[in-house]
């Protein structure tokens, strides 16, 4: 590959995770490997996710789930090759790779390091985890926690994508574009917040790839959708340097 320009280096690439890095929705598992079903939809009634999620790990640690069961099974998100090589090859072009997610940092971080990836993003920007002194695993939201609550009408009280980005913008005046790849509603935000010259990625068929078909409001970035992880390697490098074979 041919090496990273100045350029290519002044670009940021932005990651959603669920069903954009990883093809699934890495809680699922909490609630449908682990017989927590029916107490999950009773709570979801009158629960935001992301209590609830942090509702499911309490219930799980009560059961003598481990945090190594929880990195056993979490290491079972192998990613697609091709989403491996998309990550890799952005990065060995120079661009400045960041998730931005509403799964959270224990997961995120577990199944990044399992595939060999999570040196390449600079930053994971998502709602934060600990391990209590009784090996509990802890969520928390990104907004509330050490951040003060949002008013955004578009994301869940726990965390607004689109705050992320004004502040990513704010802090990389410098960065030559932005480039957004997601899936799901509430990266409708975060879309909304890039400026002509940035890109939005779209995966195909899911809930922002409707939207922003149907969008009576301007979009500004250019929109490339892509249904694959091979699709999406071959366009995002495309997009970062034409010049480069894929």
């Amino acid at each position: 590959m041919a090496p990273a320009t100045q350029l290519r280096g002044e670009m940021i690439t932005v990651w959603d995770f669920d069903r954009t890095i990883v093809n699934d929705i890495c809680d699922r598992w909490v609630v449908l490997d682990t017989g927590l079903t029916k107490l999950f939809t009773e709570l979801r009634k009158t629960m935001p996710w992301n209590s609830l999620m942090d509702r499911m790990f309490e219930e799980l640690h009560s059961k003598g789930k481990t945090i190594d069961a929880f990195k056993n099974r979490l290491n079972s998100f192998t990613l697609d090759p091709h989403i491996i090589s998309a990550i890799r090859s952005v990065h060995d072009l120079g661009c400045d790779l960041k998730v931005l997610s509403d799964a959270n940092q224990f997961f995120i971080e577990t199944i990044l390091k399992n595939n060999g990836v999570y040196d390449c993003f600079s930053e994971i920007i998502t709602n934060p985890t600990v391990v209590n002194e009784e090996g509990r695993l802890r969520l928390f939201p990104y907004h509330g926690s050490n951040l003060p609550p949002h008013d955004c009408k578009f994301c869940p009280p726990n965390m607004c994508k689109g705050i992320v980005i004004d502040e990513i913008q704010d802090r990389d005046m410098k960065k030559r574009a932005m480039i957004y790849i997601g899936d799901g509603r509430d990266d409708l935000c975060p879309v909304l917040k890039l400026r002509e010259g940035d890109h939005v990625m779209p995966k195909k068929n899911l809930p922002l790839y409707h939207l922003l078909s149907k969008a009576t409001i301007p979009v500004k970035p250019k929109i490339h959708e892509w249904k694959d992880g091979e699709e999406l390697k071959n366009n995002l490098v495309k997009l970062i340097s034409p010049q480069v074979e894929v």
